[in-house]
């Protein structure tokens, strides 16, 4: 069931690996559409804030790219595992509490229980977008193999999802990424 007040025209669900460009793609799209209209959303968000109250740790080092979140990374994201199993919905109904603009773009879908979530609560409303970019071109963003990190569920839970909406081809071609950001800021503004 949807939050109550919470009626999106469109939620897209963007997903990727880590340093495939979610968060530029979803910025550029964001920009480009205005705050006004569109609405940026982090699941990691309240897990890191939730997180960083319960260990004591500075909550705004957390949500940068910095070594301090890094050192954490992987503990949170067991905490996160076992939050979720308790209540899959907890992070995903958090996010969404008091959004009034008409498009969504939640950054960092990353488990299938995550657009379960919110296919049951917004239902024909949802896309999922998968940003994808070769290794060689996250290794040039700084992306570098991390056990217990890039072979986790928070990783990998939607490597075998299956048909996703949209796929963004992020390999650092910005002509391509342009015309691909052309082509779903078409379908978006046809939702206004």
């Amino acid at each position: 069931m949807a939050p109550l007040g919470a009626s999106p025209r469109l939620v897209l669900l963007f997903s990727g690996k880590r340093k495939s460009g979610k968060d530029f793609v979803t910025e550029r799209l964001k920009s480009r559409l205005g705050g006004n209209i569109c609405a940026l959303l982090r699941l990691s968000g309240p897990l890191k804030e939730e997180y960083a109250r319960e260990h004591g740790l500075d909550f705004q080092r957390l949500l940068d790219a910095s070594t301090y979140k890094e050192t954490y990374r992987r503990d949170m994201i067991c905490w996160g595992e076992q939050k979720r199993q308790a209540d899959p919905g907890f992070f995903c109904r958090k996010i969404v509490e008091g959004v009034s603009q008409p498009i969504w773009l939640v950054s960092d879908t990353r488990r299938t229980s995550d657009i379960q979530w919110f296919q049951e609560a917004y239902g024909a409303v949802i896309q999922t977008v998968r940003v994808v970019a070769s290794e060689q071109s996250r290794q040039q963003r700084g992306w570098v193999f991390t056990p217990g990190v890039d072979d986790a569920e928070s990783e990998c839970g939607l490597d075998n999802f299956g048909n996703f909406d949209w796929v963004i081809e992020n390999h650092g071609d910005e002509q391509c990424l342009e015309d691909q950001l052309e082509h779903l800021l078409g379908f978006i503004q046809a939702k206004l």
